[in-house]
Formats: C-alpha cells, structure tokens, sequence
C-alpha cells in the first residue's frame, strides 16, 4: 500500500475528504519525523514505537575491492512493532473493526431509552 492507497482508504473509513486526510496524514508524519529527530521516543499503545538508535563506527569492506573502510557513527530512525500488531500479524488477535468515534452514539442512547421504558 502506498500513500494514495492509504489516504483513499482512510478517506473511506471516515468519510472525509481526501484532501483532508492527506492534510492530516502529512502533520501526522511531520510530527513523529520531528520527534525522532529529536531524539523522543514516539509510542502508539498496541501499534508500536518510533525511536532513533545509534549506530557505532564500524569498519566495513567494498564488496568489489575488498578494501577495508571506515563506516562513520550514524543516527537511524527505527520502529519497533507493540504487541497488539504483533499478534494480529501472527493470526493470534483478530483484526478490530473500525467505526468513527460518536459512531454508535445514537444507537446507545435509543438503547438505553428503551431501557428505562
């Protein structure tokens, strides 16, 4: 799935408009991006977590020449999976439908007013 799937499909789910979900989507991964580079950890409970590690220098060889080379330290960006997704992906947990917040407002309102009668 790439980016306009994953806007077309979101727009879907929530009924708004693309432009709005592509709009939602970039502040989403501005935010995060900004936060990594900062070096925050940004945790989403049973999706995962987005962090930056740190890689040591290391001497590494061209595969053409053998030639021994000087990798210099880096700062990666990594993910690392919650347990939620974990097991979802495993077959273990079931994929949970998704509805809109307020979505089920007015069935449980109508539900609890038959209650009461």
């Amino acid at each position: 799935m790439n980016r306009a799937e994953l806007i077309s499909e979101i727009a879907e789910l929530t009924g708004q408009a693309k432009t709005q979900v592509s709009t939602t989507l970039s502040a989403f991964l501005h935010t995060v991006t900004g936060a990594v580079q900062k070096g925050e950890k940004v945790t989403l409970v049973g999706f995962g977590t987005f962090e930056r590690r740190t890689r040591q220098a290391r001497t590494g060889r061209n595969p053409r020449t053998l030639a021994p080379l000087k990798i210099p330290a880096s700062k990666v960006p990594a993910f690392r999976a919650g347990q939620e997704l974990k097991d979802i992906v495993n077959g273990k947990s079931k994929t949970k439908t998704w509805q809109a917040p307020g979505a089920n407002k007015s069935t449980k309102k109508k539900a609890a007013a038959k209650k009461r009668r």
